[in-house]
């Protein structure tokens, strides 16, 4: 059996990124950059105003009222006519380009203009050179590189691509990921389940899942406890890039996953994990005839171990097929929020409550009834990290924890 570390080593020796394809910049969001991005341009491709107001010399602008004679206006996408010199201004706007001669703009909030008398009135007692304006290629010049490879995109990344004017990228794609439940209890989750029948949620929240981590769910169903069943699922679940299965991968008598995904050709990388909960957890891989290879997940049917498994090892490949580093989950320290005791044979990720506070990360335990109570997770957005063996915890102790959600 191996240790978590162990699985997260095999997968990543076993997942190569996927090859780059070209995307419309649009659809882009949360991609990874195959390529470095470089800077075709300079940004700002002028000298330009960052306020509305008047652009001057800084020197005709030392303390007390000055008044200068304004000579000309420039609004944002047209050019100033005129050259400011001594004792002059011209009338400015954001983002229009700075005129030839004035070196600072004065803020509009500071000046009392006379249109009549064509003269403006400064009541700033000094104005500093450059201020109140950005110079040519002081974001980025021509020839930078802008973003490098491996960089996932959001809308930051996707803004500053459009104002280079990159309408498409290479990018990693997002892999299609099938998602297909097993055994005879389960029911569609619009029905109502009869006598010894549960509803399959595990299929919603694996797709929810696939989704957060960048991935294409492909939900394929229930499949029931006989091969047959099985056998014609996992071939249509072997179509997409990555197949994950809920159920069926334990020691029970129809615990038909490992040998339906031998029989498919599915070659067995490990099986079973020292983690809880999660112990059953099966990951295979399959060779197809263009060079790519099919990733294929057993993921044990208790919803919190199917949770757990896949933020562990799935989410770990799926990030890996994108590119994105580190593929690997992080973890943050946090203290306890109270005292726990912690007890088991194997390293237990406990559903938990992190939050962050003025003096850093605090995080609770929920309330956990063991890998079937899903419910104890909606309070939880994390998971703490509790080495195996039996430790009392007190509170203010420190504790790793892998985040769920977006605090992290």
């Amino acid at each position: 059996m191996l240790s978590v570390d162990e699985a997260f080593a095999a997968i990543l020796a076993a997942v190569e990124t996927s090859a780059p394809v070209s995307t419309a910049l649009a659809d882009a969001l949360g991609l990874t950059l195959a390529d470095d991005i470089i800077s075709g341009i300079d940004s700002p491709p002028f000298d330009k105003s960052l306020m509305d107001g008047f652009a001057v010399r800084a020197d005709d602008v030392t303390g007390g009222k000055t008044v200068l004679r304004v000579i000309d206006e420039v609004m944002a996408g047209n050019l100033p006519t005129k050259v400011v010199r001594q004792g002059e201004a011209t009338r400015i706007m954001t983002g229009a380009p700075i005129p030839e001669g004035a070196d600072a703009v004065v803020r509009v909030e500071e000046t009392c203009f006379d249109a009549e008398a064509g003269t403006v009135e400064i009541s700033s007692p000094s104005t500093a050179v450059e201020s109140n304006l950005m110079r040519r290629g002081t974001s980025m010049r021509r020839g930078d590189r802008v973003l490098p490879a491996g960089r996932t995109l959001r809308p930051q990344e996707l803004g500053a691509l459009a104002e280079l004017g990159v309408h498409t990228v290479n990018v990693r794609p997002r892999p299609t990921v099938a998602v297909l439940a097993t055994g005879d209890e389960l029911v569609a989750v619009d029905q109502t389940p009869g006598p010894g029948q549960i509803r399959n949620s595990n299929e919603t929240m694996l797709v929810a899942q696939i989704r957060r981590a960048g991935g294409e769910p492909v939900p394929l169903g229930i499949a029931r406890d006989n091969r047959k069943d099985l056998g014609e699922r996992i071939a249509a679940g072997l179509q997409c890039d990555m197949l994950l299965l809920s159920g069926g991968v334990s020691a029970g008598k129809l615990d038909l996953v490992p040998s339906e995904l031998e029989a498919a050709g599915v070659r067995q990388i490990f099986h079973k994990v020292r983690v809880k909960p999660g112990k059953p957890v099966w990951y295979g891989k399959l060779g197809v005839p263009n060079g790519a290879c099919r990733h294929v997940f057993g993921l044990p049917g208790n919803p919190v171990s199917s949770l757990v498994c896949f933020e562990l090892f799935a989410r770990t490949a799926i990030r890996k097929l994108m590119g994105v580093e580190p593929s690997l989950p992080k973890t943050v320290p946090a203290r306890m929020a109270a005292a726990h005791i912690a007890r088991g044979d194997r390293p237990t990720y406990h559903p938990a409550r992190l939050e962050l506070s003025g003096e850093g990360a605090i995080v609770r335990p929920v309330a956990w009834q063991g890998s079937a109570d899903l419910r104890s997770t909606v309070e939880a957005n994390a998971m703490i990290q509790f080495p195996a063996g039996d430790q009392e915890y007190a509170a203010g102790d420190t504790v790793e924890v892998f985040c769920w959600d977006d605090l992290s």
